[in-house]
């Protein structure tokens, strides 16, 4: 009897849901903005939350967002900037416990993954970033957590931050910018990726071919193998270690307001 294949999915979407031009291009006019997250949840299959970012939400907050999304949506959130840029990133414990334990719970299966966002002028420091990776929680109410670094230093791109990432089962952000570092070795057991190229002359942000593209790449990374045109810093996995896996995809920045249509463009040429 052939193996069964675990399962996985691709998930596409953008930042936030609250963005005024997209009143004009993606909701439908008139539409309250009450109703902006509901409807948006029905044309993506994922968010990614900025808010959090600055401060984290009441635990009634986080259960208004999963009430207004259906079975199978997820959030990823970006954690709190104050854990991220501690002077010593082993001393962020309490603060990482404050979001991670503080409502989080509240979204139930339609938490994704969490995002730590470091500052562009944060060296790559193996001690004190082990130390913190060793701070985040596993799991929360019997749920496994999941954890994504964002790095923004150059020094980031490196064997050695790749052998510690991958030894603590955290990703990395691969970002696809000019602006940041910009690497697609695989270090956890899913893949995530910010795109941030969309262009506001183009309706659906990208041409068609490279969206076309980027369905190929996410396909790839989903089967368990690595997009062979993507840029990496250290050895591939090793072949027993490549498994399918969940991908997240979020157009961001850039041409904003062409987000949506890049998101559901994509969605499409996957058939999700």
């Amino acid at each position: 009897m052939a193996a069964k294949r675990a399962r996985t999915s691709i998930r596409v979407g953008v930042g936030g849901w609250s963005f005024a031009p997209w009143r004009a291009n993606f909701y439908p006019a008139g539409m309250p903005q009450r109703e902006e997250l509901e409807y948006a949840s029905r044309h993506l299959t994922a968010i990614e939350i900025n808010s959090t970012f600055y401060r984290p939400q009441k635990p009634a907050v986080y259960a208004n967002w999963r009430s207004q999304t259906p079975d199978g949506f997820v959030f990823s959130l970006k954690a709190p900037q104050f854990a991220t840029r501690a002077a010593k990133l082993g001393s962020a414990g309490k603060m990482i416990n404050a979001f991670v334990f503080g409502g989080l719970a509240e979204l139930g299966d339609r938490l994704g993954p969490i995002s730590w966002q470091f500052l562009p002028n944060r060296v790559f420091d193996r001690d004190d970033l082990a130390a913190f990776l060793d701070l985040l929680p596993r799991d929360l109410d019997g749920t496994r957590l999941r954890h994504v670094l964002e790095v923004r230093h150059p020094s980031f791109m490196c064997a050695d931050y790749v052998a510690l990432a991958r030894s603590h089962g955290v990703a990395t952000v691969f970002t696809d910018s000019t602006e940041h570092p910009s690497f697609a070795d695989i270090t956890g057991d899913f893949v995530y990726a910010r795109l941030m190229r969309s262009d506001s002359a183009i309706a659906t942000g990208y041409p068609g071919s490279d969206l076309e593209t980027w369905a190929a790449r996410a396909r790839s990374w989903q089967s368990g193998a690595e997009p062979a045109d993507l840029p990496r810093v250290a050895a591939s996995l090793p072949a027993k270690a490549k498994k399918p896996r969940d991908v997240f995809i979020y157009f961001i920045s850039a041409a904003k307001e062409r987000n949506p249509a890049a998101a559901m463009s994509l969605i499409e040429r996957l058939g999700a």
